[in-house]
């Protein structure tokens, strides 16, 4: 059975950071496709708002006001969307924070870290194992960032987290193959630059550059009937082109032995120039 099946009408999704942005894209998505959706977010009334915009449209939506950062109100989210919603077949582990940060200041590192970085492990090891029991076609999508990859300096706190998503992520769907008549598959979803709460930066209207929500949702759906891991977003600035060729300056600093970062030292300027001209 292909893990897609798992799309299938009445089945459940649990999607973190479901209030906003990416995460209520994919709700909308899910439930005009016939989904239970379980949207996960900070209880309030973005939350409420979210699931009433749902409901408007015929959905079976239900918000469950979580913390992700805190492993015991995940633990307590996973039987009560059981009891109210069914077995899981879908988990989109979206929840996401990014307050900035530098490498020698301490603020901001550990909630960071537990947001990005142990919310998405902390859901992943809680509902998996149901996922796995109940034998039915499954789908793990965990939302990770090309900050992850290519690292860029700015934000070092969050680049981490998410570079850490991307390698649990990997270890996740490599178990995952290795278990006799699996039917569950996890991906990463990578966006480009994204219209959202988290990047608007006092900004009221998209840039010409970014996507929406929908459109990340749109090619996410796309990538997962393709049967990809990576899910790799353009968007209306990066074409799919450049991002290989980021990555491949990324991890070539440890080939060629160049120095970390080398992208944004004055020395290699040049050089990544006219390596994005070939």
């Amino acid at each position: 059975m292909s893990h897609l099946s798992a799309l299938a009408p009445q089945s459940v999704a649990v999607i973190t950071g479901a209030a906003s942005g990416i995460g209520l894209a994919a709700a909308h998505r899910f439930a005009a496709m016939g989904l239970k959706v379980a949207l996960v977010d900070l209880p309030g009334e973005k939350l409420e708002a979210a699931e009433k915009s749902l409901k408007a449209n015929g959905a079976t939506a239900t918000a469950f006001g979580c913390d992700v950062s805190d492993l015991a109100q995940i633990k307590a989210l996973e039987p009560n969307v059981r009891a109210q919603l069914g077995e899981v077949s879908v988990l989109m582990n979206n929840a996401g924070i990014q307050p900035g940060s530098s490498v020698l200041d301490t603020r901001n590192w550990q909630k960071v870290m537990d947001v990005n970085l142990w919310g998405i492990i902390h859901g992943c090891q809680t509902f998996t194992p149901g996922m796995l029991a109940h034998g039915k076609p499954g789908l793990i999508i965990n939302t990770g960032s090309k900050q992850g990859i290519t690292t860029p300096p700015g934000d070092p706190a969050y680049n981490v987290a998410k570079a850490g998503v991307k390698v649990f992520t990997e270890a996740l769907q490599h178990e995952l193959r290795n278990i006799p008549d699996c039917a569950l598959s996890a991906h990463l979803l990578i966006p480009g630059f994204v219209y959202t709460a988290l990047t608007a930066n006092g900004r009221t209207q998209k840039p010409g550059g970014a996507w929406t929500p929908e459109q990340t949702v749109d090619f996410m759906m796309q990538s997962l009937a393709a049967g990809d891991f990576y899910i790799l977003c353009p968007d209306n600035d990066v074409s799919r082109a450049l991002d290989e060729k980021r990555i491949a300056w990324a991890a070539g600093d440890i080939v060629e032995n160049r120095p970390p970062l080398s992208r944004w030292h004055k020395d290699y300027a040049a050089a990544f120039a006219d390596y994005l001209k070939q």
